[in-house]
């Protein structure tokens, strides 16, 4: 079993120098793969294979000898990851590749000769040993290092480790909950938890304005701009670690607490299409809170699934399974025609989400959940309550 873990380095002057060098090498070679599988698709339809890149190395280390400046594996990775880029294009699974600008953030990756020593990790002789916070340890064999330098000028050392062991069977014996994700909560349990939405991003937002304000009065090229542009960086990486954190810490108290999680599959490159909450919906990061969820429940044998978006949760009455018509979004509560039980909205969508994962888990497929093909007037929707028996004392009977 793969994991991942992320350590902070403070490399020296000489090192710093040393690992300008080498990020700018990788940069260099990449553009210059990029721009060659470009031109070669545009005369002969077709790309270059990861082979084919890897073999201008050679003759490229002669004609710009300062290429050595970078491990001589590192310029081998890149031919692979750009290769990985341009086959998860075709999977449709991300976007075309780009070229790499010296702005920004910076990273090369050590497949090998790689070794922790103490409290200091050790590259290649050129850089030699970095000091490195280890503030956890690990246990198994090094796969790949990779080593990156922030916008804020923060570096850091991702290592990872193949432990030898496998995933832990799954059982559904345990605790089962539902989590409705939102914007004033940020997380609606279905056992009647709510927790409130740190708004990180507001937090920070008049400070940022601030350092913004500042950097967009410098002229460009100068000194000043890039002190300027090092200070908002710093601001945006503390908006980015609080948001880290509290999504960690969440997800870490509800996997050890439940058995089953299920949460709902939301279109959130759809949502942030609405202007009005883009920016509140981007500070939330729903995305990552669903990837800590997954991967923390694999690694502890606990089941973790994606009710479908259509799934009308919020519509539905999780008592008598009736379904309303019309539920804008200022509606928090309403009351059901049929069992007169009144819900809140977001804690009674947590429940149908809980009740809709067992009912997949139960029947070991979710045809009937996300309607399949079929498309009705309002979208594609559920055929749960369509497939509810019309039977005489029936919450549902109609005469």
């Amino acid at each position: 079993m793969y994991k991942g873990y992320r350590y902070r380095i403070y490399p020296d002057t000489e090192q710093k120098q040393a690992l300008a060098k080498a990020f700018g090498c990788c940069r260099w070679y990449w553009n210059y793969s990029l721009d060659l599988c470009q031109k070669t698709y545009l005369k002969t339809g077709k790309g270059l294979s990861r082979g084919a890149i890897q073999g201008f190395l050679p003759r490229l280390k002669k004609e710009y000898p300062w290429l050595s400046d970078a491990y001589s594996q590192c310029l081998q990775v890149v031919a692979l990851n750009l290769s990985r880029a341009y086959q998860n294009f075709f999977d449709k699974r991300a976007k075309l590749p780009r070229f790499k600008s010296k702005h920004g953030r910076q990273s090369m990756s050590y497949p090998a000769n790689v070794t922790f020593e103490g409290d200091y990790i050790k590259l290649n002789r050129k850089i030699g040993k970095i000091y490195c916070r280890r503030h956890r340890d690990f246990e198994g064999t090094i796969k790949t290092v990779t080593i990156s330098k922030n916008s804020d000028g923060k570096y850091y050392a991702s290592v990872l480790v193949d432990d030898g062991l496998d995933l832990p069977e799954t059982s559904t014996e345990g605790k089962a909950i539902g989590i409705d994700l939102g914007l004033t909560h940020f997380a609606i349990t279905s056992d009647g938890s709510k927790f409130d939405n740190p708004r990180h991003l507001a937090k920070h937002q008049r400070n940022l304005k601030r350092k913004q304000q500042k950097l967009s009065r410098q002229q460009k090229g100068s000194n000043t701009r890039q002190k300027a542009r090092k200070l908002v960086a710093k601001v945006h990486s503390k908006i980015s670690r609080c948001r880290e954190d509290f999504l960690h810490k969440l997800s870490r108290k509800i996997v050890n607490e439940n058995q089953v999680i299920a949460v709902e599959n939301l279109n959130v490159k759809g949502m942030v299409r609405n202007h009005n909450l883009a920016k509140a919906i981007s500070d939330c990061g729903w995305g990552m809170f669903c990837t800590m969820l997954k991967y923390k429940a694999e690694n502890e044998g606990k089941i973790y699934i994606e009710v479908d978006r259509f799934f009308p949760s919020s519509k539905t009455c999780h008592v008598c399974l009736n379904r309303v018509g019309n539920l804008p979004l200022d509606m928090r509560n309403w009351t059901c025609e049929h069992c007169k039980t009144s819900h809140d909205r977001d804690i009674n969508a947590s429940i149908n989400i809980r009740n809709e994962a067992l009912r997949i888990l139960s029947l070991g497929t979710s045809d009937t959940a996300n309607g399949g093909s079929v498309r009705r007037l309002g979208g594609k929707i559920s055929c749960l309550l369509d497939a509810t028996p019309n039977e005489i004392g029936s919450p549902n009977y109609n005469l």
